[in-house]
């Protein structure tokens, strides 16, 4: 999400700097502009006005998923560009500082504002510590970097479809370890993009970046586009743009609530809606996720456990009860 120097975008040549390649800003700032979107929806979400879940299922997920991973693939090309002939420690330092110092900000506001589901390893995180990782693979041959890359994509393939669960542990449950990326079961956070396997993204940019470098791509990618634009602009100040614009959109859609507030929503419905939505995520039948979705709200119900389950304060034998409604519903359902 944010440039690491000063001069992520130039192009060493021959002891001389090059003018910034546009380009990779104006795509920075397009991403930029992406995250933006999927947090308005979020927000949008948060405040009542579209059906819990949306922004977390289907193709919202897969869209934040394809933000999160363009903006680690640049910083992987910019950690190349900057320092891929030395590694410049002051300039890099005095990024990391920044961009770690704001992940810590972030952690701090969100600890305070939503302590069940605060920011502890974000994508802001992620940068700071792969950063770091990055550097040891500047110097590597492109090829073995990038080849790095999908395996570690390829053995989280299979950890989370092919054979699910295959790498996880429960040793990595607590937040002291969930940020390397193999929790067996995550704890909640509002922002959680770890170590693993989101690392293959950056290691992918470097090794794109430096076949780029050694086949001339770059001078070839910088003729793409000759002047800056407004998206430019907002790619070299991507640090400033993530802080502020959650805060501001928050706010807009703060108001538009004491303008127009959202429609009072259903708790059983909205429910249903979002186990359907989680049932369907796993891979499984439309109609099956329908009836089991279905047996189980209307077992909870007559049980006198969904407003406990809804606030959270179900006891051992209450949830007890409910994971067992949820093992008959599902034989049911077959």
């Amino acid at each position: 999400m944010v440039r690491l120097s000063s001069t992520d975008a130039s192009l060493p040549v021959a002891g001389s700097r090059t003018p910034r390649i546009l380009l990779i800003d104006t795509l920075r700032g397009v991403a930029l502009l992406a995250m933006a979107s999927y947090h308005f929806t979020w927000d949008l979400e948060f405040f009542g006005y579209l059906e819990a879940g949306t922004a977390t299922h289907g193709a919202w997920k897969i869209y934040a998923r394809v933000i999160a991973s363009s903006f680690l693939f640049l910083v992987g090309v910019s950690l190349l560009l900057a320092h891929g002939s030395g590694v410049r420690w002051q300039a890099f330092g005095k990024r990391l500082a920044m961009v770690a110092g704001a992940a810590l900000v972030i952690s701090i506001a969100t600890r305070f504002a939503m302590p069940e589901e605060w920011i502890y390893f974000g994508i802001l995180h992620n940068i700071a510590l792969s950063s770091l990782i990055g550097l040891a693979f500047l110097r590597l041959p492109p090829l073995l970097t990038g080849l790095l890359s999908l395996v570690i994509a390829g053995l989280m393939v299979l950890n989370n479809w092919v054979a699910p669960g295959i790498l996880d542990s429960e040793i990595f449950n607590t937040r002291m370890l969930a940020w390397i990326g193999f929790a067996d079961t995550m704890p909640r956070s509002n922002d959680y993009v770890p170590v693993f396997p989101w690392i293959a993204a950056v290691l992918a940019g470097i090794a794109v970046a430096g076949l780029l470098r050694k086949h001339g791509g770059f001078v070839r990618l910088a003729s793409l586009q000759g002047k800056a634009n407004r998206l430019t602009w907002l790619g070299r100040h991507s640090l400033v743009f993530y802080l502020v614009h959650q805060p501001v959109l928050i706010g807009l859609v703060y108001l538009a609530t004491l303008v127009a507030p959202p429609p009072a929503p259903d708790p059983l419905a909205s429910f249903t809606r979002s186990c359907e939505r989680s049932c369907l995520d796993d891979g499984n039948d439309a109609g099956l996720c329908t009836r089991f979705c279905g047996c189980t709200a209307e077992r909870v119900v007559s049980q006198s456990l969904f407003q406990p389950m809804l606030n959270g304060t179900l006891d051992a034998a209450g949830q007890e009860k409910v994971r067992s409604i949820a093992q008959e519903c599902t034989a049911i359902s077959r």
